[in-house]
């Protein structure tokens, strides 16, 4: 795609500055695997963490608000997008006075790619660590998809520092090694390689049921597929196909009827996202992904939850339907 073309769409989904929109507009080279050269809606700093003894450096924006309330929201991001498609609910959570911090978690977006494997546990330190280091004692947590896994985790392991949980079309609502046995690495890494374009774009629209234009998907595919010109491009795809194995060996799903903090769970009523359905018995695949369900559910187990499941509306649910969970998610925090 042109990157002029790009520019239009990036500029219309993440609602960015005019200077966003120029940056696009320059001649489409091959992104570096930490996104260099894909834009993000505001300014990117790094923050050094150490894991498992490699120094890597984690991606953050801290986006002030103009009349601050004197409250912080941590926004995490899910697994097929960079936390750049966070823009609109930044703006909204701005609006309302909050600081607004949004990190990519290690091996995601503009961060660095770790060698290893990744765990829920290390990301929560990370992001723990990066709260110490902006001076942020207790934080609002809106995550979505994966990060609502890691959301859980840092939920229960510092439950002082969270002070609302909003867990937006989360997965992990199961526990998938009920449904899909293990998966070698080098396969996984097979099929992503075999991946096109097109293919990815089928895959978006069928396992997040988008109700998104075809224009506004279309800069997730071009970050997920214009790092294939890199050299590190096998570096990316193996700290991705990581993140995989950290979803499928690190349930979360168990924890959360512990969750003591206020929490909502804001759930697009055709989202059936389920992590290795393709990989799962036939028989089984069916059992997959009933997302609104589970959360209506879980949410009935825990001290202080409750679940709102949005009508038409998919995975990416803070895009689809935007004025609805701004509603739900401003008066959620407001309690």
């Amino acid at each position: 795609m042109p990157r002029l073309v790009l520019g239009a769409v990036c500029a219309a989904l993440l609602a960015a500055s005019p200077s966003f929109a120029a940056e696009t507009a320059a001649p489409k080279e091959p992104y570096g695997i930490n996104l260099e050269g894909f834009p993000y809606p505001y300014p990117v700093q790094l923050f050094p963490v150490v894991n498992d003894g490699e120094q890597l450096q984690m991606a953050y924006m801290d986006v002030a608000p103009a009349q601050p309330n004197g409250r912080t929201a941590l926004l995490l991001h899910g697994r097929n997008f960079p936390s750049s498609y966070w823009a609109p609910v930044i703006k909204t959570l701005t609006e309302a006075g909050y600081r607004v911090v949004v990190p990519d978690q290690i091996g995601f977006g503009k961060s660095s790619k770790q060698s290893g494997d990744l765990h829920f546990d290390t990301l929560a330190r990370n992001t723990m660590a990066l709260l110490d280091h902006l001076g942020i004692a207790k934080t609002e947590v809106v995550a979505h998809s994966t990060g609502g896994m890691l959301a859980v985790r840092i939920a229960r392991a510092y439950p002082d520092r969270v002070a609302h949980l909003v867990l937006t079309a989360p997965i992990g609502l199961e526990d998938y090694r009920f449904f899909v046995p293990p998966v070698p690495t080098e396969k996984i890494i097979e099929a992503e390689t075999k991946l096109t374009a097109e293919g990815y774009r089928k895959q978006l629209e069928t396992n997040y049921a988008l109700k998104l234009p075809p224009d506004q998907i279309a800069p997730y595919i071009e970050a997920r597929f214009n790092i294939k010109g890199s050299a590190d491009y096998p570096r990316w795809l193996r700290a991705f196909v990581a993140s995989y194995q950290m979803i499928y060996r690190e349930p979360v799903v168990h924890e959360i009827p512990l969750v003591s903090q206020p929490t909502l769970f804001i759930m697009g009523a055709d989202d059936h996202n389920a992590p290795g359905r393709p990989y799962a018995p036939e028989a089984l695949r069916a059992k997959m992904g009933k997302n609104a369900e589970l959360a209506v559910a879980l949410a009935k187990l825990m001290p202080n939850a409750r679940a709102e499941v949005i009508p038409n509306t998919g995975h990416l649910v803070f895009l689809e339907a935007r004025e609805k969970y701004d509603a739900l998610l401003l008066d959620f925090l407001g309690k």
